[in-house]
């Protein structure tokens, strides 16, 4: 379906849709940064281990990812207006019951269901927005989109700080709730609705089998840190993961309605569109992790003194991606994505070297730095995938887009928050011996994350609980040098990539089906 003609109230009313749209991603975006900025406040109250607290995110991210594709083609198939008003009913109800939870272990049940209602919602924004906005305001369409998310990485952390200082944590889950309703009810008169006029069958073996695919990797990545990379479970967990994928791209390759349409990556700007996208959240997201527990645990901020640090972050992605689009007119798609990539690689690199009290202002600067790279990256990035694709396939490339970015983010926290709990429990087991005169079980206990030792030490009176202290904090930024240069390196060599392989400009409508 093509995008709606310019003399239709749809047409008209295309900035007021994008108004509803953003507040509709606006609670997706609220909760993950809210959840990010509660982990120490949950670890301490729900007594969670840090491999709980990595499922806690990854738990939502991992469902999110496993039924994007099903998700968008759904809304391809039975009208992309129903598929987000019934995600967000979803995502609203479940998170009435993560707020209710009384431990890790059911918080993270709860996080999966606002996983499913998040899938439904964002791969149908994205596609409302290409059927709407025709392609020469689609670039500024998706900048504003991008912008008002990163309105939400501001808003989550201060909002989510002032509930959990003055209230409880469960008040950061219940604040989804008028948010939701909001969007629900200006959505029945602002959002048209549309569908794929040929839309394919669900494909639910490739569903079940990319879920599990992705489960078991997860599963392997995050337990890795705590069990030991040459655990059995581990091991065969990881195992399993690739042999489900290899079964799964098998699959898709010869389904008559395959979820994962691998023809679409034959087109270089789809394709490296959401290479750049997976990249990103690669590096960023995992890092993302690591600095929460370092502005609460290494400097000793609150979760409300966190959320306001962070506004440089947000403001710089509102900047970067609200300006991206007039300066991929002038400079091209590719030169502007691989200046964001190399900016982010070179402030991590500055990143890598902060120490247990490195001054805000320093830390303020780099934050403002990688969030306008970042937005430089993913508005164009995000077009260039739409812009590549028919208008009627617009919520499964939007899926598609999505569902790799959100699993990069899994593996990225998986992977860069395993290395961070990894060199942290080496460096603190080598330090802490020095330190002697600590019980076994206290060591053992604060030796899982700097979260565990810094309230295991603030239980511990006199010299022996600052020692404690002193040494998790200082292992802790072992941890973060090595995961500061992991991150730079991926977005070094996604600059590299992108550079060489990303088209500069959009191809004719004529070569990607559009009319």
């Amino acid at each position: 379906m093509n995008a709606v003609a310019r003399d239709t109230q749809e047409y008209r009313r295309r900035w007021w849709t994008l108004l509803v749209i953003s507040v509709s991603v606006l609670i997706i975006v609220i909760d993950a940064t809210i959840v990010n900025v509660a982990l120490p406040t949950l670890q301490r109250e729900l007594n969670t281990t840090g491999a709980e607290l990595q499922w806690i995110i990854n738990s939502y991210i991992m469902i999110f990812g496993a039924l994007m594709l099903t998700t968008g083609a759904l809304g391809d198939r039975l009208g992309r207006k129903y598929m987000l008003q019934a995600g967000i009913i979803v995502f609203g109800g479940a998170s009435l019951g993560a707020a209710f939870a009384t431990s890790g272990t059911g918080l993270i049940i709860w996080r999966i269901i606002m996983g499913i209602g998040g899938a439904m919602i964002l791969p149908a924004t994205l596609a409302i927005i290409t059927n709407v906005f025709p392609r020469q305001e689609r670039g500024r369409a998706i900048g504003a989109w991008a912008g008002m998310n990163a309105v939400g990485i501001a808003l989550g952390p201060i909002v989510g700080g002032l509930l959990i200082e003055n209230f409880t944590w469960n008040s950061i889950f219940l604040l989804n709730i008028p948010i939701a309703v909001v969007a629900l009810l200006a959505g029945i008169f602002l959002i048209p609705n549309s569908r794929d006029p040929n839309p394919k069958r669900p494909d639910y073996p490739g569903t079940l089998l990319s879920a599990a695919g992705l489960a078991a990797l997860v599963f392997g990545l995050v337990q890795g840190s705590s069990w030991g990379w040459t655990h059995p479970a581990v091991i065969g967990s990881l195992a399993g993961a690739v042999a489900l994928v290899a079964v799964f791209l098998l699959w898709e390759r010869h389904s008559r309605h395959p979820m994962l349409e691998l023809d679409f990556f034959r087109r270089r700007r789809f394709s490296m569109g959401v290479g750049a996208v997976s990249l990103m959240a690669f590096g960023q997201v995992g890092i993302t992790f690591g600095l929460t527990l370092y502005m609460q645990f290494v400097n000793g901020y609150t979760a409300l003194e966190t959320g306001l640090r962070f506004v440089p972050l947000a403001l710089g992605i509102f900047l970067g991606a609200g300006s991206a689009d007039r300066v991929v007119a002038r400079l091209g798609t590719k030169t502007v994505m691989s200046l964001g990539f190399i900016i982010n690689a070179a402030l991590l690199v500055l990143a890598a070297f902060w120490q247990t009290d490195t001054a805000y202002w320093q830390l303020g600067l780099m934050f403002f730095g990688v969030g306008f790279a970042l937005g430089y990256v993913a508005a164009p990035a995000t077009d260039a995938v739409m812009g590549a694709l028919p208008e009627a396939r617009a919520g499964i490339g939007s899926a598609m887009n999505t569902v790799c970015r959100m699993v990069a983010g899994a593996i990225g926290v998986a992977v860069i928050g395993s290395i961070l709990g990894t060199v942290y429990s080496a460096s603190f087991t080598e330090a802490i011996a020095a330190v002697g005169g600590l019980p076994a079980p206290v060591v053992a206990a604060a030796s899982d994350s700097v979260g565990a030792a810094i309230i295991v030490a603030q239980q511990i009176p006199g010299a022996a609980g600052e020692a404690l202290a002193r040494v998790a904090r200082t292992s802790f930024m072992d941890g973060w040098l090595v995961m500061a240069f992991i991150s730079c390196g991926i977005n070094a060599a996604a600059g590299i990539l992108t550079l060489i392989y990303m088209p500069q400009r959009h191809a004719p409508p004529d070569e990607i089906g559009i009319d």
